[in-house]
């Protein structure tokens, strides 16, 4: 049974990641066309570069839906740990939502107060009936303390897990802030890029935040974590002078929101 379940728990976190692999479809695989080592002809690359500029010129403001799958796989994530605790806590009647805060508690109590909630979940001996033919042909019965080794190693396993449980929905929460942040803060994603990659100009990247929306961020963040560096900042400034350059080329309502993050655009950064 605990086999079973421990399946269970293995294919329901595997669920987001297979999700966003079957979302995402291979985009960033596609657009890197061998882009990541940057070992090739001049001609080669430069052919390569236009293409994928032409792919961001032509579809930028289009990401945002790819975008928001990836943040719904996150949340999933969350939900799925939750989850798990409920259903671990209600495997185990009720005891393991507050399993890892009694062994603390039992680590720091007396030593003649102390109540091991291990042993409690998971019992180390316990009374066995055997039943066997005695000399007379009739069946016998006899009682025995049994070890039951196993548990000594389901103890460890399970504080283990409720510990990183606790771990992945603090790390998984703060993650879903840092999206919704990032969502709703050009100034953000303005930040990220230019601490992530230093070696595109400060111009450039405000360019590309104030004239595209948060899945174009997103898309491009992936590719510079993906891309060859020098390449990755030759793409981001020629779309840079391209959207420069053509002024047409606006997100629906982003005019609104140019004057009220930027300033009129007076660089605030």
């Amino acid at each position: 049974m605990t086999t079973d379940w421990n399946s269970f728990e293995a294919i329901l976190f595997y669920t987001p990641r297979w999700l966003w692999k079957s979302w995402e479809g291979g985009k960033i695989h596609a657009l890197m066309m061998d882009l990541d080592i940057g070992i090739c002809s001049e001609i080669e690359k430069k052919q390569k570069k236009k293409l994928l500029l032409d792919y961001l010129w032509d579809n930028l403001r289009y990401h945002n839906w790819w975008a928001y799958r990836y943040y719904i796989c996150e949340f999933l994530s969350l939900v799925n740990v939750i989850g798990q605790m409920f259903l671990m806590n209600r495997f185990f009647d009720g005891e393991f939502m507050t399993f890892g805060l009694d062994v603390i508690a039992h680590m720091e109590a007396d030593q003649e107060d102390r109540m091991d909630p291990m042993i409690y979940i998971f019992p180390r001996m316990t009374k066995c009936t055997f039943y066997k033919y005695g000399v007379s042909g009739e069946v016998e019965r006899h009682d025995a303390i049994c070890i039951l080794p196993l548990n000594v190693v389901n103890e460890k396993i399970y504080i283990f897990l409720w510990f990183w449980f606790i771990i992945l929905t603090i790390l998984t929460t703060l993650t879903l802030f840092y999206r919704i942040i990032i969502i709703f803060s050009p100034r953000m994603r303005v930040y990220l890029l230019r601490l992530r990659f230093r070696l595109v100009r400060r111009d450039a990247i405000e360019i590309i935040v104030r004239r595209s929306k948060m899945g174009d961020w997103f898309l491009l963040y992936r590719l510079g974590e993906n891309l060859d560096s020098i390449i990755f900042r030759d793409v981001m400034q020629d779309l840079a002078n391209r959207l420069h350059n053509n002024q047409h080329h606006r997100v629906p309502g982003m005019k609104d929101v140019d004057k009220i993050e930027y300033g009129f655009g007076v660089n605030l950064f």
